[in-house]
């Protein structure tokens, strides 16, 4: 069953808050109060779809934090790809991000989307990670 975007920030900051020392509870109920800066791309990889999805799988478990595997969804004509990685100052804002795929041909197509929780502070970590795991998938 998938998870939304605010669920699984709100309990990677959460966790975050309880290593660090702090109360995870209350880093949870905190971070549901944060906004959320999101980001989408748009891209086309010049791949058939079976070997697109593997390159996006590389990419993403690449850019995701250590020991998580990517999550992988399959529907009929698209596959659903998700990690969260880190991003912001020091790489310690989780970030989900997530790939869309729909193969046509020799090409498929890839909508990203990052999404982060802003604090107080501006990091716009949404739009950061989702501008430098373009660039990687686009390589």
């Amino acid at each position: 069953m998938e998870q939304s975007e605010d669920r699984i920030l709100v309990q990677e900051l959460a966790a975050l808050g309880a290593v660090s020392g702090g109360s995870g509870r209350l880093t949870g109920l905190v971070a549901r109060l944060l906004k959320k800066n999101a980001h989408e791309i748009d891209l086309v990889v010049p791949l058939p779809f079976d070997d697109a999805v593997q390159r996006v799988v590389g990419v993403l478990e690449g850019a995701g934090r250590s020991g998580r595997p990517a999550h992988v969804e399959s529907g009929r004509d698209h596959e659903m790809i998700r990690v969260v990685a880190g991003g912001g100052a020091g790489g310690m804002n989780p970030v989900v991000v997530t790939a869309l795929t729909r193969g046509t041909g020799n090409r498929t197509e890839v909508t990203l989307r990052a999404a982060a929780k802003e604090g107080l502070i501006k990091q716009r970590a949404g739009e950061k990670t989702a501008a430098r795991i373009a660039e990687l998938l686009s390589r």
